[in-house]
């Protein structure tokens, strides 16, 4: 297995991690527990993808609260900060948002270029051939991240792109 996904999912359950010392000993440290959603348990914060090209954000968590803002592309990446009931506190890459029904979103992934030109690879490093070439705005399905590239999807077409160039994952994530 990718000791990368073995220390994320170390740290993603808060578990101790041993440390190499110079000599023969060793000294147990616990990385910094991740904050846990109140309804889904699942990681705060973390990103969801929209599932209708219409999404109400709202003020507060529940159809009283007034409509604060309208996501109107599916399949935008959105970072989910708190969750209350079937509320979810959602943020769009300008910071925007306000609470989103949770039938609203999928937990499959896609990321937002966020860079002028962004250049994707046929393996993840910075000089192998380039597939396929994206503008800032453009949508891509994520189909997996390593520590600095992610893997992308996009009009049919499979490339890596360098996860700082994306905006829909975590700097630290890894999954595949």
């Amino acid at each position: 297995m990718n000791p990368f996904v073995i220390l994320a999912a170390i740290a993603a359950l808060g578990l101790p991690l041993l440390l190499p010392q110079s000599g023969a000993a060793q000294e147990t440290a616990t990385l910094p527990a991740v904050e846990r959603g109140a309804v889904t348990d699942l990681p705060l914060p973390r990103f969801v993808t929209l599932k209708t090209k219409d999404g109400n954000a709202r003020r507060g968590p529940g159809l009283t609260h007034r409509i604060d803002w309208v996501f109107t592309r599916a399949g935008m990446p959105l970072l989910v900060t708190a969750e209350h009931e079937h509320w979810r506190r959602v943020e769009d890459v300008e910071g925007v948002g306000g609470w989103v029904h949770y039938a609203l979103l999928s937990g499959s992934r896609s990321a937002l270029v966020n860079v002028p030109i962004l250049d994707l690879h046929a393996s993840p490093t910075p000089d192998a051939q380039i597939v396929m070439r994206a503008e800032a705005g453009v949508i891509a399905k994520l189909l997996e991240c390593r520590i600095d590239w992610c893997r992308l999807t996009l009009e049919g077409e499979r490339g890596w792109a360098p996860k700082t160039a994306l905006w829909g994952v975590l700097p630290n994530e890894i999954f595949d």
